[in-house]
């Protein structure tokens, strides 16, 4: 059966599937508030510290719920196994239990665990950093007094607003770091070259030095330097081969063989960019002495082997880049310009990061 749409037809399952569409986006939100719940309620950790897979009716008695609200968790508990956060095993009788177990996905969501995601996911559920998607339209018609529907709505923007909220600044801080455990991890791993013959290198933005002392217990004769806000580096203790420095990247970053940016340059426009790039050219040694930059970040579309759900994630982050902040998610091409303007001669990208690359920025 074909159905008249303005100047042409389309089938019903044509139609059916756009309906679907719109109807998954209508929806998306459940995921994160479901996973939230079920962070809210420890199900991860309780799971973690049962040792095994757990059943759900000890689940239930483990859970801090009314027993009214019993019955319920088995639903919680399907939709989050099909977004693929737990694991259910085959029952082999029908008599049996389903039991629960935890995916590589859900260990990133442990209290304890050596990699904890979950501060990130649940800072940007925060009920002030959601209320400007709400305006996206609004600040879509409004002048340049504006610069993000964050500052519009909020009336301050980001950064001062992380650094007004000790329980954001917190989080904020604290999902940083946690990006920096996997992200260290990863790097020194997969990219040990891009490190190998330096000497000293600066960690701008550097947080609570994680990213910094992966780097030097890799490479004990570099001796890395950590700069970041005071709020964050104050009363943190260095090592020989380890420091910090309180101080702002658009003013001075200290003499180095080489700087490194992680999940930096995405936050600011590219006026800004080129403002923080030329800091690192003028901080770095030159050439011949093997200075260089080192970026970690995204870089649309210059992967191909990506997968549609992690293009989709790196466009999401694109858009919160705009509503939150003045910064963007880049392509290969807007790379090359900010860094060109910047006074630097050529770059190499490697994209070993998952969604992000390891970029080096030579003058």
């Amino acid at each position: 059966m074909n159905l008249i749409m303005g100047d042409g037809e389309v089938s019903s399952s044509e139609l059916l599937q756009a309906q679907e569409l719109v109807w998954n986006c209508s929806l998306s939100f459940i995921k994160p508030m479901s996973l939230k719940c079920a962070i809210d309620l420890g199900i991860p950790d309780i799971i973690h510290n049962h040792g095994q897979p757990i059943t759900l009716s000890n689940l239930i008695s483990s859970l801090p719920i009314h027993p009214s609200k019993a019955h319920f968790i088995h639903r919680l508990m399907r939709i989050l196994v099909h977004f693929g956060f737990f694991s259910t095993q085959p029952q082999e009788e029908k008599k049996e239990e389903e039991t629960y177990s935890l995916t590589l996905a859900s260990r990133l969501l442990l209290k304890d665990g050596p990699f904890r995601a979950a501060t990130f996911f649940l800072v940007q559920l925060n009920p002030l950093l959601l209320t400007p998607w709400h305006f996206l339209s609004t600040w879509f018609q409004k002048g340049e007094d504006d610069p993000t529907p964050f500052e519009m709505v909020n009336g301050m923007n980001f950064w001062d607003f992380v650094g007004d909220d000790p329980m954001v600044k917190h989080m904020f801080t604290e999902a940083m770091a946690n990006d920096s455990r996997i992200m260290s991890k990863v790097v020194v791993e997969e990219g040990k070259e891009v490190f190998e013959g330096l000497s000293s290198l600066v960690d701008v933005g550097g947080g609570t030095g994680i990213m910094a002392k992966a780097i030097v217990k890799a490479f004990p004769n570099i001796k890395c330097t950590v700069l970041d806000l005071p709020y964050v580096v104050a009363d943190l203790k260095g090592t020989h081969n380890l420091n910090f420095i309180e101080g702002d990247m658009f003013k001075k970053i200290p003499s180095a063989n080489a700087v490194l940016l992680k999940w930096i340059l995405h936050d600011w426009s590219d006026e800004e960019a080129v403002t923080i790039l030329k800091k690192c050219r003028e901080a770095i040694w030159s050439k011949d002495k093997g200075g260089k930059v080192i970026l970690i970040d995204m870089v649309i579309d210059e992967n191909p082997k990506l997968e549609k759900k992690s293009a989709e994630t790196q466009l999401c982050f694109d858009m919160l880049m705009m509503v939150d902040l003045t910064g963007k998610e880049r392509n290969k091409k807007e790379w090359e310009n900010i860094f060109l303007a910047a006074g630097f001669s050529h770059y190499k990208i490697t994209p070993i990061v998952g969604l992000r690359s390891l970029i080096e920025v030579y003058p």
